[in-house]
């Protein structure tokens, strides 16, 4: 029972980063975005997720990790509600900004949880494995549950279903999820601002970069901003007593290896869900219910891997695993490059959408496990929060970065309306293709052996 109540909290917090794709025409019209504006839908709450993870994760050491797991599905399922009700833009940025604290908190918490519930080296693999694939299989998922609830209620809809889902949660927690101990530990308030500040500044000037250019002041400034904080916190993580992101978590070959490729695997991966999305409705006037399930695919195939990697990875080990998947990723991706005004659903978008399933459940799926099966207890909520920082860095900066692509090719594209919107798009399919390729060559890092619980 407590597995199922942490891999369904699990699945309703990875659904929010993509359960608005397919509303974003409706939200659009009805709450007047502007088209770059527009992404903020899905930063806000990446963006405050991933910067606020490794806070999060270590206020569950200080706190305890059951509390703030409760409190953290509680913000969550309240904030749901408040976006659903929203009657303009800046109230729905609010509300999603509110949603990713309550992410941040429950997040690394429940992970930090299952690694304690699960001890034994099999039963930890297969946890984690479940896990990792409610988290990767939920993109997907999220894409098709928010088709069904836009075309059949409202894009509201898509926000209200969070607290049916979320309060109960709260009191199975509080019945089924057994107390953690404490650790002392100090609380690294500078690394948190730092980090957080860094990524925000960051993603903001590639988002601006996407709508007034790489020379306009509002994009150079942020960027530069962004560096330096980041640069700033690595300098502060190294030399304080209790960092927020403890470096030797680097320093094993299979975990440093695993971690670059969560961060740019996702930056990649997320491009499909967000501009596909786009292209299916706005493109080609695909109804949300129907581009929803266009990503049935991908979910089928992710949630049919997730018994087959434990088994692989204790087999033949990391590198033919996430190798196999990377390249089925980067060949998607290509695929997706050659998108047409006149491109249907069979058999281009449909190939494509079997391939990046099962890229990203070989090349991605394994890599939770790979991190937190060789973590020791004491650093396991760190460790997945950390893992979990990177994704929705990853997710946040790739969107931004790929919008950025985006804007700057249908600027300079000509013909009609949709000929420059599918200029913009195969663009930032190439730029995704060429991210999942660096996680190809990261893959040649992997050790071959596998050792005990990998």
């Amino acid at each position: 029972m407590a597995l199922s109540v942490l891999l369904a909290c699990q699945l309703m917090i990875i659904l929010d980063v993509t359960v608005m794709n397919v509303a974003l025409s409706r939200i659009r019209s009805d709450l007047d975005f502007s088209a770059t504006g527009l992404s903020w839908v899905i930063d806000a709450y990446t963006l405050v997720f991933g910067g606020l993870l490794l806070l999060g994760g270590r206020l569950g050491d200080l706190m305890g990790r059951r509390r703030m797991f409760m409190v953290g599905v509680a913000l969550f399922t309240g904030a749901s509600l408040i976006g659903g009700l929203a009657p303009t833009a800046g109230w729905l940025i609010a509300a999603r900004v509110a949603q990713g604290v309550g992410a941040a908190m429950a997040g690394p918490n429940a992970l930090a949880l299952l690694t304690s519930i699960f001890v034994e080296p099999k039963a930890r693999m297969k946890a984690l494995a479940l896990y990792s694939g409610m988290a990767g299989a939920g993109f997907a998922i999220g894409l098709i549950v928010g088709g069904l609830l836009t075309q059949w209620l409202s894009w509201r809809a898509v926000l209200f279903i969070n607290v049916p889902l979320g309060a109960p949660a709260v009191a199975l927690a509080l019945r089924y999820l057994p107390e953690v101990p404490r650790r002392r530990t100090r609380l690294d308030l500078p690394g948190a601002l730092t980090a957080t500040a860094g990524v925000a500044a960051l993603v903001y000037g590639f988002i601006s970069a996407a709508s007034r250019g790489w020379g306009d002041a509002t994009t150079s400034l942020p960027l530069g901003a962004g560096v330096v904080l980041i640069v700033l916190f690595l300098a502060i993580e190294r030399r304080t007593a209790g960092p927020l992101l403890p470096l030797a978590l680097f320093a094993d070959r299979n975990r440093a290896a695993a971690y670059t490729n969560v961060f740019v695997g996702y930056m990649a991966s997320m491009s499909m869900f967000f501009f596909l999305s786009l292209y299916m409705q706005d493109v080609r006037g695909m109804s949300p219910l129907a581009t929803g399930f266009a990503f049935l695919p991908t979910a089928v195939l992710m949630f049919a891997l997730i018994r087959l990697v434990p088994p692989l990875l204790r087999r033949v080990g990391p590198k033919p695993v996430t190798m196999t998947g990377s390249a089925s990723m980067v060949a998607a991706l290509a695929l997706l490059t050659q998108l047409t005004t006149d491109s249907r659903y069979f058999p281009l978008v449909f190939t494509a959408a079997v391939l990046m399933g099962c890229g990203t459940g070989l090349a991605l799926m394994p890599l939770s496990v790979i991190i937190m099966s060789s973590a020791p207890s004491s650093v396991s909520g760190v460790a997945g929060g950390a893992m979990q920082t990177i994704q929705q860095t990853g997710v946040a900066l790739g969107l931004a970065i790929l919008s950025t692509v985006f804007g700057v090719a249908s600027r300079g594209a000509t013909g009609s309306p949709h000929h420059v919107l599918v200029s913009g798009i195969t663009a930032a399919f190439a730029a995704a293709a060429t991210m999942a390729g660096l996680t190809f060559l990261v893959t040649f890092v992997f050790r071959r052996e596998v050792r005990d619980g990998e």
